[in-house]
């Protein structure tokens, strides 16, 4: 396998002469986009003093960096052991139960919509469909929707009432299911574990259905808004959906910076330094994608890199890319006029995390 240490010994060779140190990640949030220019142009390895991390922008170099055992997860943000466990669970009928739940879903809230003149679909459905989708595919009670709202947005710890409150929610609900299973998907985790297992799975899946999943979804409409020729091929072209998709990772991630710790040295890394990967700036690379600013639903091979935590086969895009392809069908079903409404759009104020919050439309 190809190492950082590799691509950036490769890849750094006849760099032009660099212009004076380029300012600080910091200091770009609301446009970080000519900052990633510089970046990929002349420093395609640099210590972000008051970020306190290395930045790592060029596509193949975040790739690697993603790919390397040497760089690992900060605590808290990687793949931890429910994690894993969910990826493995969501297979077989378990993948059908989710899968059923985000078509289901998505019809329900894009149907809400269909009277209505105008709508905001970042308040009304990108923000609602991961909770949906979990509460029908775990087959919880509807009344508790708004719970579980709360704890895919803000997590299992203190501020979103804790994994001890998860587990006292489930388990009359576990205990009904191991005496009578039935066909959703916490009737199948039941059937693979203990109690405590299964509120470890779907903690992992209130965590995938979290704010990331939203965003990367309005996103997604977003581009595909402002592009309402490409949006009427999908229409009638729903094969194409997946594509689209991806190419929309590419130009907005959900996050737009994943950072990732140096167990041992890494090239001119040091042991215990912050990594930086820019997603962002990696995935509008001009040596890898051909007018990389360019939203292009059709383009061939777009490769994102990963939904926002570098795990491209994570559960949690798992979830985003199904809530989007059937998100958006259900929404092309339900509205047979959408399309962007005018007026002022909103400028994202946070460098990691990047998406519309409102997303206005006609829907008729």
């Amino acid at each position: 396998m190809l190492c950082l240490t590799d691509v950036l010994v490769t890849r750094t060779a006849g760099i032009p002469a660099r212009p004076p140190g380029p300012p600080s990640l910091r200091t770009v949030v609301r446009d970080p986009y000519p900052l990633y220019r510089t970046l990929r142009t002349h420093y395609p390895l640099v210590y972000d003093e008051p970020f306190g991390a290395w930045l790592v922008s060029r596509y193949d170099d975040v790739r690697a960096a993603l790919a390397d055992p040497r760089l690992v997860a900060l605590p808290g943000d990687g793949p931890a052991e429910a994690g894993r466990l969910l990826d493995r669970a969501l297979r077989g009928p378990a993948l059908a139960a989710l899968t059923a739940a985000v078509e289901r879903g998505a019809h329900v809230l894009a149907r809400r919509l269909a009277g209505r003149e105008e709508a905001d679909l970042v308040a009304e459905f990108c923000d609602w469909l991961p909770t949906a989708t979990v509460v029908a595919a775990l087959g919880l009670p509807y009344e508790e929707t708004a719970r579980v709202h709360c704890w895919c947005r803000t997590g299992l710890g203190p501020s979103g009432g804790g994994r001890s409150e998860l587990g006292v929610f489930l388990r009359p609900l576990m205990a009904r299911r191991r005496a009578h299973p039935g066909g959703d998907l916490l009737s199948v985790l039941c059937a693979a574990g203990t109690d405590e297992t299964v509120t470890d799975l779907v903690g992992a899946l209130l965590g995938a259905a979290g704010e990331t999943s939203a965003r990367a979804l309005a996103s997604f409409l977003a581009n595909l808004l402002d592009h309402p020729g490409q949006l009427e091929v999908l229409r009638v072209r729903p094969g194409l959906v997946a594509a689209a998709w991806a190419e929309s990772l590419r130009r907005d991630p959900p996050l737009h910076v994943v950072l990732r710790r140096a167990v041992e040295p890494v090239g001119a890394i040091p042991a215990g330094a912050t990594v930086a990967c820019l997603l962002g700036a990696a995935g509008r690379d001009p040596e890898r994608f051909t007018d990389p600013d360019r939203y292009d639903a059709f383009r061939p091979g777009p490769g994102p890199l990963a939904h926002g935590t570098g795990r491209p086969t994570s559960s949690e895009a798992l979830l985003a890319r199904l809530t989007a392809e059937h998100g958006l069908r259900a929404l092309l079903a339900a509205l047979p006029g959408l399309r962007r409404a005018e007026g002022a759009r909103t400028v994202p104020e946070d460098l990691v995390r990047r998406s519309p919050k409102i997303l206005r439309v006609h829907t008729r």
